[in-house]
Formats: structure tokens, sequence, C-alpha cells
């Protein structure tokens, strides 16, 4: 089909960490294939499309940030569309298709999809093709590589139907003859996270999009005797089976390498749309023992001579590099250790066939090749199905090659699941076990994402200490594995640990930090300011807190504040406030003895703790868990919520807390006011509404 006979259709996504940008542009690069033409742009960009006058069918991605936030790229768009003067038929001429990413480890899955899915319905906005909602929690690829496959017909129908309705009731070439046997108008796929398999209905798709890898095109070495599959090796079905493997991505960069010299990039210029400060760090604390299971820090930044402002429950990111050791690993790899400090300059590649393609916008126009894999590169990413088909190019060895190709076909998707994404496999450990894999630096920044700034609540209050700021976190360590021989610490909470080493009083375990030493260590941080989670606006209405572990940190802030304004306002009226606390050892990780503090100040009226692996001699066993001392306190969690209109915060780990403690809030709630547990639920629903029940979890 010639270029000109192409039907346009609109691409549009919204992405915080890539992954939304990276399907889309899959989309627009298998469109051409199936005789269509993405026109794709950044929900962002609202001045490179109009949806109030878009006649041609619409394919939105778009991905969910925070606790259920649309992405900050797709913020404007979300503001303006939620106007509420706009007209219910605002949108009525339009159709579209909208793919959804999330993680169901948290409360409100695919929410940045589900709002806008949702308030374009509201405005007369048409479905052509089913919404999609793919799960990082269980792999995206589950839900995303159906929907894709499907897209296509049902994009053709789309664009035939308005091809009727302007009374062009010709034949549409190739497009048409692809679709003269569809009964239906609108071509329907329900999709979920439990997709298994789908089969494809379009052979064209299959013959264009997908390569079929065949058993005997590859000279095989004899297969080992282990019958476990691993990294390295598979087992029948797999290991004899034909392989449905992406199509090759059209590799579309090119890096130059240059004899001048000069200085790399301020680090405020990798951070687009943020005002970044670069502020001392002026105290560290250990505050677990070092026979603890988890090492948790408490740092202390001067922001004393900068703008940079927040509230207690506000939090910040923290711009941080790859670990050195991993770059000059990675450098020695790729054959350019000698030239780590060599400036390059990257481009596009002239006559490349990516449609579009442009410089990756965390790249700099110019910089060391040393800065680019330091600062910008995220290294330690999952590497994508996509990203493995382009490395089987650049494999030798025939084995490694039809491993590769096994781990990024359709057959191969369980072991893709368990030994690369679930083993937190990366780029390293990929070139480690595959060692006649030489990928080339350009192809590194084709498919490696953005190195993202890590975000930490912020465990202070400005009224409490002005020009200083707190915040505590645990070092993440990462234990050997069998597809991942290394131990590694956490990319920021390793760098961060490494650079206030020098500062490190073990076991202080301190609130107040006066005495230690300082620093002149100095980190890069931009506000993410959280625009619920914090105080309530009437002092007098009481609150409860609930923060195991290093989730106490904001609530330190919480009660500082808190006890500024009692010594502030003698004359206000302040309502009870409840912490619940728990770690596994009170003599071991007990982060902020100091509590009793707050206790005796009347600032925090009921403190209740408990540790988890701590032995007790006692007739009746301590409860463990902070939801069993929750369900200890039922007929007082269920006053403050119930009869006095307070407030309930949860801060910490959601996987293994945050549902647990939401699963004893509903039980509470159902026995206090002797109601079934779905009226319960209906009741915390109400709550999350009203942002009386607030969460601020990760995974």
């Amino acid at each position: 089909m010639c270029c000109e006979s192409k039907r346009r259709f609109l691409l549009l996504y919204a992405t915080q960490k890539g992954q939304a940008k990276a399907i889309a542009e899959e989309i627009r690069q298998q469109a051409g294939a199936h005789g269509l033409e993405a026109d794709m742009h950044c929900l962002s960009e609202m001045d490179k499309y109009n949806l109030e006058t878009e006649k041609d069918p619409v394919v939105i991605v778009i991905s969910t940030t925070g606790t259920g936030d649309p992405p900050d790229t797709a913020r404007k768009f979300v503001k303006k569309i939620q106007d509420k003067t706009l007209p219910p038929d605002h949108f009525a001429h339009l159709q579209y298709g909208l793919l959804g990413l999330g993680d169901s480890e948290y409360m409100f899955f695919c929410n940045g999809g589900r709002t806008v899915d949702r308030r374009l319905q509201e405005l007369g906005a048409q479905h052509f093709y089913d919404t999609g909602l793919a799960d990082d929690c269980v792999g995206l690829e589950l839900v995303v590589d159906p929907w894709i496959d499907g897209l296509w017909l049902a994009l053709k129908e789309a664009l035939q139907l308005q091809k009727e309705k302007e009374g062009m009731n010709s034949a549409v070439d190739a497009v048409s003859s692809s679709i003269s046997t569809a009964p239906h108008a609108v071509h329907e796929l329900k999709l979920s996270s439990e997709v298994q398999s789908l089969k494809l209905e379009d052979e064209g798709t299959r013959a264009s999009g997908i390569l079929s890898q065949k058993l005997d095109d590859i000279n095989l070495v004899a297969p080992p005797r282990d019958t476990e599959p691993s990294l390295v090796r598979s087992v029948p079905p797999v290991s004899q089976s034909a392989l449905n493997i992406p199509a090759l991505p059209p590799e579309y960069i090119e890096v130059q390498f240059q004899d001048a010299q000069g200085e790399n990039p301020h680090l405020s210029s990798l951070i687009s749309e943020e005002t970044t400060f670069e502020v001392p760090v002026t105290k560290a604390v250990q505050l677990t023992r070092e026979d603890a299971i988890k090492t948790a820090l408490l740092l202390e930044l001067d922001i004393a001579d900068t703008a940079f402002d927040y509230q207690p429950g506000d939090a910040f990111c923290v711009i941080c590099p790859n670990n050195v050791s991993e770059v000059e690993e990675l450098l020695h790899i790729l054959g350019l250790s000698e030239k780590g400090d060599d400036f390059v300059c990257v481009k596009v590649k002239q006559g490349t066939k990516k449609k579009g393609a442009s410089c990756p916008q965390h790249i700099p126009e110019r910089s060391t090749l040393k800065f680019i894999l330091t600062w910008c590169l995220e290294i330690r990413a999952i590497p994508k199905k996509a990203f493995l088909r382009a490395l089987v190019e650049c494999t030798s060895d025939a084995g490694e090659k039809r491993r590769l190709q096994e781990l990024c076909s359709r057959q191969g998707a369980s072991d893709y699941t368990h030994f690369i994404r679930d083993s937190n496999v990366c780029l390293l450990d990929l070139l480690h076990a595959f060692p006649s894999c030489k990928p080339s630096l350009s192809l590194l920044i084709e498919h490696l994402p953005k190195l993202q700034a890590r975000s930490y609540s912020v465990s202070s209050s400005n009224l409490y200490q002005p020009g200083r700021l707190h915040f505590v976190f645990n070092v993440v360590e990462f234990p050997a594995s069998p597809s991942r021989p290394v131990s590694r610490k956490g990319v920021c909470t390793g760098w961060l640990a490494g650079l206030v080493a020098p500062l490190l009083h073990p076991s202080k375990n301190s609130l107040d930090t006066e005495g230690e030493s300082s620093s002149t260590e100095k980190i890069s941080i931009f506000p993410r300011p959280n625009n619920a989670f914090h105080l309530p606006a009437d002092p007098s209405v009481p609150f409860i807190m609930v923060g195991p572990g290093t989730g106490i940190s904001p609530f330190i802030g919480f009660l500082q504040h808190r006890q500024k304004l009692r010594e502030q306002h003698t004359d206000w009226e302040f309502g009870e406030t409840w912490l619940f606390f728990g770690c596994r050892h009170q003599d071991r990780d007990y982060l902020f003895k100091q509590l009793q503090c707050f206790l005796e100040n009347r600032t925090l009226t009921h403190l209740k703790v408990c540790f988890s692996r701590d032995s007790s001699t006692a007739e009746v066993a301590p409860p463990k868990y902070v939801q069993d001392i929750l369900r200890l306190c039922a007929k007082d969690v269920a006053r403050v919520l119930l009869k006095e209109g307070g407030y309930f915060y949860v801060c910490g780990d959601k996987k293994h807390m945050a549902d647990d403690v939401s699963d004893a809030v509903v039980d509470i709630l159902s026995m206090e006011m002797e109601a079934d547990k779905l009226e319960a639920m209906k009741i915390l629903a109400m709550l999350r509404e009203a942002k009386r029940y607030l969460l601020d979890v990760w995974s």
C-alpha cells in the first residue's frame, strides 16, 4: 500500500516513567504494516492536536502515578476536560479507544486511565474499541499485547464507518477488503489482567507484526540435561516451540564522539518541569541498630538559603546517579572504558525507518558518555521485550540467541515474567548471562528509559525546624538470586548511604540531632507537593495515624507541626491524636523512641506500638502488627471516624500492610455499626472520597 493511501488516526499518550510512551511508539510502528498512519503526540502537547474538532479515531495510552493520579504529562489535559461548564455532547463526535496502565498493588488501579475514560464518556465520546487495563503487578504485556493485536481490526472498522458516514460508499482499497466480512461496526475485546491467550483473527497482523522463528532455522547446541528452566536455559515446551517474536524495532539513534572539551550540563537541566535546588546534607543519623534486618537512615537538608517550601505530609524528589562501579562495568563490557570522559553528540540516524524519530528528551545535546550513563539512563531498568528483541541481533552465539528470542516471545511469556521481571534483572545481568551479546551504545540510548528521580516523604515541619528538611528511608537491598548472581543496593538509597557514611553515628536514635557532624555534600532536589496528605485544616478535628517502619516518617512532621501550633495558639481547641506504630524488634528498629516526648506534652494523646519479631512470655500474646492493635481499639477508631468526623492516615508498605489495615478498618466499621461487610466497605469508600481516609504508600 502506498504511503499516500494510508489512513490516519490520532495517537495520544501520557507517561510518568516512559512505559506509556514506549507502548504508543510500538503502536505507531506497527500501524504502517496495517495500512494506517499514527499521528502521535503527548497529551501535554495540546497545541498539536484538537479533540474538539478531531474527526479521525483517537487511541489513548495513559499510565497512573502516585496512589491513583494521572501522570504529570496529563494534568493539564485532565484539568481541561474536567471543566464543569462543558456540555454533555462536547465530544459526541469523538471515537476513541483507551489503554490504561496501572498496578493492582495500589488501591486506585489504573485510575489515570479510568478518570480520562469516564470523563470522555460523560462528555459524549464513543468507544470504537473496548478499554484495556494493564496490570504491572502481573505483567503489562498480558493485556497490552492482545489489546494491540485487536486494535487494527477495530480501527479499520471505525475508519470504514467514518467513510460511510461521510457518504463515501466506494471501496476503500485494501482497508475495506480486510473488513468486508466483519459483522459489527464496533469490534469488542474484553480485556483484563487475567488474559492468558488470544487467537489472532487478523492473519495480516501475524504476517507483518510478528516474526515466526522456527527451531530448524538455528543450529542449536545439544540441550542440557537439567529439567529446570533458568534465565539462560529453557525446557520443553518452550525449547521445542516455533516462536512468535516481536518485529525488530528500527534503529534511530546515532552517537558521534567528539574531540572537543567542555563541561557537562547542570543536573537541573535534566528536570523539565520543576525548579531544582542544590542543598547540603547537614546531618545523618542511623536510626536502627547494626543487627537490625533493615538499615534506616535520617538525613537533614539545609534549605534555608532556597525558595524550597513544604508542608508536613508533602514529598520531594532526589536526583540520583547510577552506581559508579556499575557504570564502569557497563563501559568495560561495551569496550568503551577509555572513552568514558569523551564528549558525545546524540542525533537521529539519517534515513531511519522509525516514524517521527527524535532524540530522547532526557539525553543532553552534548555531554560526556559517562554523564549519560551515570545521570540520564536507568541502567537498572528491567528490559522490555522490544529491548530483548533488539539484543537478539547483537548476539553471536546460536544458543544465547535462541534463548533471548524465547524470552521476548509469546511462548516464553512465563519465563520472561519469572526470570527477568520478577527477578529484577537488568541490562548488566543480561550481558553477563549472554556474553556473546555486544550491543551498541546507540541501542542502549534507544531502549533504556530515563533515570527517574526518587520520591521521599518529608519527615519534619518548617514551623518546628525552620530552614531544615528531614527525611527517613531504609537502605534498599536486593539479594543475589539465580537470575542475578550479585546483590545490590537501591539506586538512590545506596548512593545516599555511601554519600553520608562519614557522618553516621549508629544507634543515636534521635529526633533532635544537635551535635552530629556537619557535611559539605550536596544533593539536588525538587518539590513534589501532596494535594491531600496534610493535617486537617480544622485543628479541633481528631485524627489517627498508622505508620509502621519508615511509614512513620510523615507523622513525625505532623506531630512537630502540631506541637508548635499548640505552643503558639494556647487558646485553640485541638482534637485528639492517635499513632499506631510497629516494627520488628523494640531494641533494634524502634525508629523514634522520643515519641514519648510528644505524649508527655500532649501533642500525641494515644501511642500504640507493636513488635512483630519479639518473643513474649505473656499468657496472652501481644499484638504483632498495626492492624492487630487497631482491632483492639475498635470502639475508639469507629468513634473518631463515624461520630467525630476524624481523619485516618496510612503510610508505608502497600503490599504487606496497607491492604491489611484497610481490611481491619472494614471489620471495625462492620462490627461497631452492626452492619455487613459490604455496607462497611461503602462507608470506607465514602471516607476515601471525602479525603478523610488518606494513603501515602509504596510497593
